[in-house]
């Protein structure tokens, strides 16, 4: 089987200055998925690692330098599926985890449930032992000036044809405290099966939950090439939903889909051994 991993930064508008460095990121994270999955890790191992690279990036809406709440606030929200059973685990509205992706993989693997949220999240992640941090140690000064993207995600294949998802996200600038987006929701900020494909989505949390869109992109790769699949599915976001946002994703055999209908999209991936990424806009496109 082939491996396969993609990456996104968030679709939104950066800023000339820091397009570059957050498709750099994107490539960072590209490169360390590709280690585990080159040495036989897992499609979770894949995406886990590689949103966690996303998640420390400060130019990325994610983990430290995500974006704040209404009240100067940061609420981070997370995902996590297993594509051969659909498990999924999943944290909404938690303040304290340095890595919210991790968080949920630990709900997924060491509870009967999926999703936790806020405080009983972070109970139990300090059962579990991990830290609880200062959510001011996820603050920079470009948070506080206003300035960001959307969301983070990886979609992975490993050497036994499994398929992964992972999705992390600080939000929507400026939203009520509590408000929780697509990210978390299997089905609209992320979705893999086994067999068929992978798909994270990024953009306006609410449409995206209305259109279950990372769920209706992955059904359309039994009718239609992957990145045919994700055209289709922007198309239909765009029309019926009004949304704005992008995909990518991630087929059985390895191939990449890529679409959004924002100024900007950085993303990256893996193409044979070599990592490709793509500068992206709306009406021009270039890949290297």
């Amino acid at each position: 089987m082939p491996i396969g991993i993609i990456v996104h930064g968030g679709a939104g508008r950066f800023l000339d200055n820091e397009y570059p460095q957050a498709l750099a990121a994107c490539r960072r994270a590209v490169e360390t998925a590709r280690a585990l999955l080159q040495q036989g890790a897992s499609a979770l191992d894949a995406v886990e690692a590689a949103t966690r690279v996303l998640e420390a990036d400060p130019i990325l809406n994610a983990g430290y330098g995500a974006t704040i709440n209404r009240d100067g606030e940061i609420e981070l929200d997370a995902l996590i599926q297993d594509g051969a059973t659909q498990r999924f685990g999943a944290v909404a509205g938690v303040r304290r985890i340095e890595h919210p992706v991790t968080l949920s993989r630990w709900i997924m693997e060491r509870t009967p449930h999926h999703f936790l949220i806020a405080a009983g999240a972070e109970q139990f992640a300090a059962e579990q032992g991990m830290p609880l941090i200062d959510p001011k140690s996820l603050l920079t000064d470009r948070q506080i000036r206003g300035k960001h993207a959307d969301t983070v995600g990886a979609v992975a294949l490993d050497l036994q044809g499994n398929i992964a998802v992972a999705v992390s996200t600080g939000g929507v600038r400026g939203k009520l405290p509590g408000r929780v987006g697509d990210s978390p929701i299997p089905g609209a900020g992320g979705y893999a099966e086994n067999g068929t494909g992978g798909a994270s989505a990024t953009g306006m949390g609410e449409g995206i939950m209305r259109a279950l869109l990372c769920f209706r992109a992955v059904e359309l790769i039994h009718d239609h090439q992957v990145q045919s699949a994700a055209n289709a599915a922007i198309d239909l976001f765009t029309r019926r939903f009004d949304g704005d946002g992008g995909i990518i994703m991630l087929d059985s055999n390895g191939q990449v889909g890529i679409a959004h209908n924002t100024d900007h999209m950085p993303v990256a991936w893996l193409d044979g051994d070599k990592i490709k990424s793509q500068h992206t806009q709306k009406n021009a496109e270039s890949r290297t």
